[in-house]
């Protein structure tokens, strides 16, 4: 098994994201399996100085080991732009001027979970070239992957089971390219995973909707296509998934408050049905029998107050 961590420097690593991150690790190193890192830094104006290096030492300070030195997606560019010109050779893409704005008026419903809409194909034939469009509109085109609207994805997710997807009533024709030429997310992750030899991803199940998206592409691109493990998230009271607004929980806090770590990974623990009901514990003790079957299939509610119930110990 050769799966990988990839944090994104746009923001701190909180207990949500800790807690995927274990279970990754957790498979992984019981199957004796191999777990490089890359830093997905290609969202430029939202990348923060020196998350990257904040979200490595978070994962040290948690017991999270990984193979080899990290990688940075940003310097992948030139593997990212050979994939794009495969498939614009291939006939598989074309200018898109479109702005969200106009894309959510065009759109007859939103798309089901996150309130966005399909693409409805405004700019599919419009143009025949990246010049035309920029001459017609006034704008830098990005570059949209065609969809088959017949076309199914089916899949055996290593978590939830059979997953069927039809991308064209989901998401429709989607970015691959950005209007500065930057790979998008879709693309690079699909280059970037086969560069690696992973062979499984790991991840919250927010990115579900990206899977059937990353298998077109893989069949495009003649890539591999991995195993898929799409995990419940650590959810706020409100039933949205963890952010700032549910509290301070910054692994990066608890580190620097002086919170053992063993503390947090078993609170991790405890939400993922291992360790032994919140007990302090290591990612090295939890990974002996570990067994991917005893996580619950729900995603998990942060308790009100449980951020601070970690530093309690530590105040008089």
């Amino acid at each position: 098994m050769r799966s990988r961590l990839a944090p994104s420097p746009t923001g701190a690593l909180h207990l949500g994201n800790a807690r995927t991150f274990l279970l990754n690790w957790l498979l992984v190193r019981s199957a004796g399996g191999a777990l490089p890192l890359r830093i997905e830094d290609l969202d430029g104006p939202r990348v923060k100085p020196g998350a990257a290096a904040e979200a490595l030492e978070d994962l040290r300070w948690l017991g999270l080991d990984f193979d080899g030195e990290p990688l940075l997606q940003s310097t992948r560019a030139p593997a990212h732009a050979a994939a794009l010109h495969r498939l614009e050779a291939a006939g598989l893409l074309y200018p898109c001027v479109c702005t969200r704005a106009e894309i959510e008026r065009a759109a007859s419903a939103p798309q089901e979970g996150d309130g966005t809409a399909p693409y409805p194909g405004t700019c599919r034939g419009r143009f025949a070239s990246a010049e035309e469009a920029r001459a017609a509109s006034g704008r830098e085109p990005a570059w949209r992957f065609r969809v088959d609207p017949d076309r199914e994805v089916a899949f055996e997710d290593g978590f939830r089971g059979p997953v069927r997807d039809r991308p064209a009533r989901t998401c429709g024709d989607f970015v691959v390219a950005k209007r500065d030429g930057g790979a998008a997310y879709q693309l690079a992750v699909v280059v970037d995973d086969a560069f690696q030899g992973v062979d499984t991803v790991v991840r919250g199940d927010d990115l579900l909707p990206s899977t059937a998206l990353q298998i077109l592409l893989c069949g495009a691109l003649g890539l591999p296509v991995p195993r898929h493990v799409h995990l419940p998230l650590v959810r706020g009271p409100d039933g949205r998934r963890l952010a700032k607004r549910h509290g301070d929980t910054r692994i990066a806090r608890f580190r620097e408050a002086g919170v053992p770590a063993e503390r947090v990974v078993g609170l991790l623990a405890a939400w993922s049905g291992l360790g032994n009901g919140g007990e302090a514990s290591a990612p090295d003790l939890l990974r002996r029998g570990f067994d991917l079957r005893a996580v619950p299939r729900g995603d998990v509610v942060l308790a009100a107050g449980a951020e601070e119930r970690l530093l309690g110990g530590l105040r008089g």
